[in-house]
């Protein structure tokens, strides 16, 4: 039996998630040993290759565009600078998925702030779901003297970041290609991350320290390159909930690799960002179903 494109899609988003929170659970162990800037820049640079070539065999990659998107495109890459940087450096202090639970918020902050920005409407159904999933938010980084991290909130501020990246993109005209919008972010990020490592200077690296730097890069390209199959199979509304996939990829990597579960507070934390999120996609869907 043939398989649908919904179905399709779903896999391809599981592989891109899988892909995604590998790079990050292969980052999180070289930087227990390397540098963080130097092991951001040398994963940049074998990533950077692989991303040119693929914008150059599928020919959808062009810097020649209008000003207005140049601008916009240098806003993304900015954001996707900070967050990478805030992300991975909020990833070497904390457990995997205590980051990956609080990276699930992502989905209602960017709906929150595509409200207050652009008007999306958005009724109390879901904007209670998204207040629920921040409450959620608030139990994993356990604001206070006695639980609170300060390494959870560079990762809620990586995820400021991202919705600044992600709605940025949402303002570029579909003449830009995402090819030159990935590897322009990828540049970025590299270009910062050798800039960063220089006051400290490169050190030498292991056999192992090298294969897990290319073992990011690699599922970096993998789920990169997922991503942009999801977009063209299937119905976004069915496929974007296996987006969560990445938490319990996270949890399990967390568990065999580093030997850290998250604590009872965190996973209910966690089950509140996720089940307000489905909410939120379900109901998004709901709406726009109605109004078609």
């Amino acid at each position: 039996m043939p398989m649908s494109d919904n179905l399709r899609g779903a896999l391809y988003m599981c592989v891109a998630m899988a892909a995604f929170t590998i790079n990050d659970a292969m980052m999180k162990a070289a930087t227990q040993t390397l540098p963080l800037w130097q092991a951001i820049a040398m994963r940049g640079l074998l990533t950077l290759g692989p991303l040119v070539a693929i914008g150059a065999m599928t020919g959808r990659l062009t810097f020649r565009m209008g000003r207005r998107d140049a601008v916009t495109v240098g806003i993304r890459s900015f954001a996707e600078v900070a967050s990478t940087l805030l992300f991975l450096a909020a990833l070497v202090h904390m457990p995997l998925a205590n980051l990956s639970a609080i990276m699930q918020s992502l989905p209602l902050a960017v709906a929150l702030a595509a409200w207050a920005v652009f008007g999306d409407r958005i009724g109390w159904r879901r904007m209670t779901a998204i207040l629920v999933g921040f409450v959620g938010v608030l139990i994993i980084v356990r604001p206070g003297p006695a639980g609170f991290d300060h390494w959870a909130l560079i990762g809620l501020a990586s995820v400021a970041f991202v919705v600044v990246r992600d709605l940025s993109t949402r303002e570029l005209s579909r003449s830009v290609p995402s090819a030159t919008v990935a590897v322009a972010a990828s540049l970025s990020v590299t270009a910062t991350a050798l800039v960063l490592s220089l006051p400290e200077g490169w050190v030498g690296f292991s056999l192992r320290e090298g294969l897990l730097i290319c073992g990011a890069a690699a599922s970096l390209v993998v789920g990169y390159n997922f991503v942009v199959m999801v977009m063209r199979v299937g119905d976004i509304g069915f496929v974007a909930p296996f987006r969560y996939v990445s938490l319990l990829v996270a949890l399990v990597l967390g568990w065999a690799v580093f030997g850290t579960v998250p604590d009872p507070l965190t996973l209910f934390g966690a089950g509140l960002v996720v089940a307000s999120g489905l909410f939120t996609l379900w109901r998004e869907r709901k709406v726009k179903a109605a109004r078609a």
